[in-house]
């Protein structure tokens, strides 16, 4: 029996980076995390230690500091583009580039002065091969929450199943999204506001039956707004909201006080798309 090396990959993870772009009096902020994963051939250094076709992680490191100042951060997509198309082009052992970005927000409070947002954090993940690139954009923390409109009832029930059947429940979940572009948008950030306006509303609108459910409706809410995006990747922990039993204490809980269990959590993922939708390639990797 042979043994072989199988797929590999190698990179600088979670450079952490801020930008403050000093136009006049009004800053702009830009805080990034950026990690980057390189693929090529890279065999020598796993099997016999010769470094030749490495480049350190400190030059990525590096590399994000450098083109953050010479060209700016703008925004993540380009930069993340900028940077793959860099480490490929100008590394010959290098087949393939990706570079995951994550942006936190910051909410202006004057000219130079700003908070920290408590919201969601808005990613990209940027792929290229020395031929083609992939776009995904996405967020993660989003938590949404519906204090009536869901059910759960007519599921399996076996000898372990304690679970009661309800016409009426708390629906309340931290949306983690990507979605994959088909075609570069004329705006990356309105595009991006654009489906996560789109998200919100489907959560808001569906009347839910099963949190699966409701992960449908707000893939084919995006897919049916944005016709540059081809596929759409969701993951929805179930936040449960359990109700307390007040009996004890000789009152009654008409769905009105619970309990906000953070574990264990069902976690539901899936994944919609356009039944055209070009092969993902690199996209997902």
């Amino acid at each position: 029996m042979g043994i072989v090396l199988g797929a590999n990959e190698y990179g600088k993870a979670e450079t952490r980076l801020v930008r403050v772009d000093r136009e006049g009096d009004r800053h702009t902020l830009h805080d990034l995390n950026v990690s980057v994963a390189l693929r090529g051939d890279l065999d020598g250094t796993h099997l016999t230690g010769d470094n030749a076709t490495v480049l350190p992680t400190d030059s990525m490191k590096n590399t994000v500091y450098v083109f953050a100042r010479r060209y700016g951060v703008g925004q993540i997509e380009d930069f993340g583009l900028r940077l793959a198309r860099h480490f490929v082009d100008s590394q010959p052992s290098i087949g393939a580039a990706r570079v995951s970005i994550e942006e936190y927000g910051w909410t202006r409070l004057g000219p130079h002065s700003f908070a920290r947002d408590g919201g969601e954090t808005r990613t990209a993940v940027l792929t290229y091969d020395g031929r083609e690139s992939w776009a995904v954009g996405g967020l993660h923390g989003l938590v949404l929450l519906n204090s009536t409109d869901s059910e759960f009832w007519g599921y399996v029930k076996d000898e372990y199943t304690t679970l009661p059947e309800t016409r009426e429940r708390v629906l309340a979940t931290a949306v983690a999204a990507s979605w994959r572009f088909g075609t570069v948008p004329d705006d990356w950030a309105d595009t991006n506001a654009g489906v996560r306006a789109d998200l919100v509303e489907a959560f808001v609108e569906t009347y839910s039956r099963s949190l699966q459910q409701t992960l449908y409706q707000m893939g084919r809410r995006v897919l049916e707004n944005r016709p540059e995006v081809v596929e759409v990747r969701l993951s929805l922990p179930n936040r449960h909201h359990l109700l307390v039993d007040l009996a004890p204490f000789g009152q009654d809980n008409p769905n009105e006080v619970f309990v906000a269990a953070d574990r264990p959590y069902g976690l539901i993922e899936g994944t919609v798309l356009r039944d055209d939708a070009p092969p993902a390639g690199l996209a997902w990797w």
